[in-house]
């Protein structure tokens, strides 16, 4: 894997960690594609069972590197990277049939944001902030974001922090329900291990059936999500983990779960 992401799998978590600090983690060709490959290496690992996005340094993701940008944009390769890097990057957080959860340490910012909103759990430092920065640079939103945002705190805010884009605290986005759980800044790698630890832990395959069913919740019709329901539900009770987490609940002792 390349030096701007690290990769490490333990005991069925997977650690990837964006690795720019003196750039604050912004977004070059090379952290994209390393970041994209890590991402669907671990969604299609049977050894991972939970994932932890994180990022090195003072900052977790400033988003696109405007550095690399400008050269980009004189060669007139606009907005490929979107097609290539961003979007395939969304799907592998959302769509890999595992939890995510984002780690974030400092600001994040644009793309950076992005990929923290598609997490299923955002663990956040008292010290980080969020930032759509789009519009400040004449762009639209990319990264998820039009889907995400709304989804985790509504039209009309997502509009307002679209439209005029300015550093939300990590105490604001907690209150705004972008942030599951606000920590001490130097406590944030060890929280957001310990979160993503317990899920690695747990009835992994109903954590993927939870999430799809959100998912598709999110533009099904009541009777379709229902409908949903059943089928998800139908498929976790006849699971091996269902089976060993009522076993162990009825000797009053701890489940360990397979994953199956």
């Amino acid at each position: 894997m390349a030096d701007a992401v690290l990769y490490d799998i333990t005991d069925g978590l997977a650690t990837i960690t964006l690795n720019r600090p003196d750039a604050m983690n912004a977004l070059n060709i090379e952290a994209k594609v390393a970041l994209r490959d890590a991402l669907r290496e671990a969604g299609a690992d049977p050894a991972v069972r939970a994932v932890l996005l994180t990022a090195t340094g003072r900052a977790f993701c400033v988003g696109q590197d405007l550095k690399e940008h400008v050269g980009l944009l004189a060669a007139g390769d606009v907005m490929s990277t979107v097609e290539e890097h961003y979007n395939p990057i969304v799907t592998a957080i959302t769509e890999m049939p595992k939890p995510v959860v984002a780690g974030v340490n400092g600001v994040a910012a644009g793309a950076g944001a992005g990929f923290a909103f598609a997490a299923d759990y955002r663990v956040v430092a008292e010290d980080a902030a969020f930032n759509t920065s789009f519009a400040g640079v004449a762009l639209t939103a990319d990264s998820g974001v039009s889907w995400t945002l709304p989804r985790l705190i509504g039209h009309s805010r997502a509009s307002d922090l679209l439209l005029f884009p300015r550093n939300v605290s990590a105490r604001e986005a907690f209150e705004l329900g972008i942030a599951n759980k606000l920590v001490p800044t130097a406590e944030l790698a060890a929280e957001a291990a310990a979160v993503a630890r317990r899920l690695a832990e747990g009835p992994t395959a109903a954590y993927a059936a939870i999430k799809e069913s959100l998912s598709y919740a999110a533009d099904h019709p009541l009777p379709e999500a229902l409908a949903k329901e059943n089928e998800l539900q139908s498929r976790a009770g006849a699971s091996e983990d269902h089976r060993i987490a009522v076993d162990a609940f009825l000797k009053k002792e701890r489940p360990r779960y397979v994953g199956r």
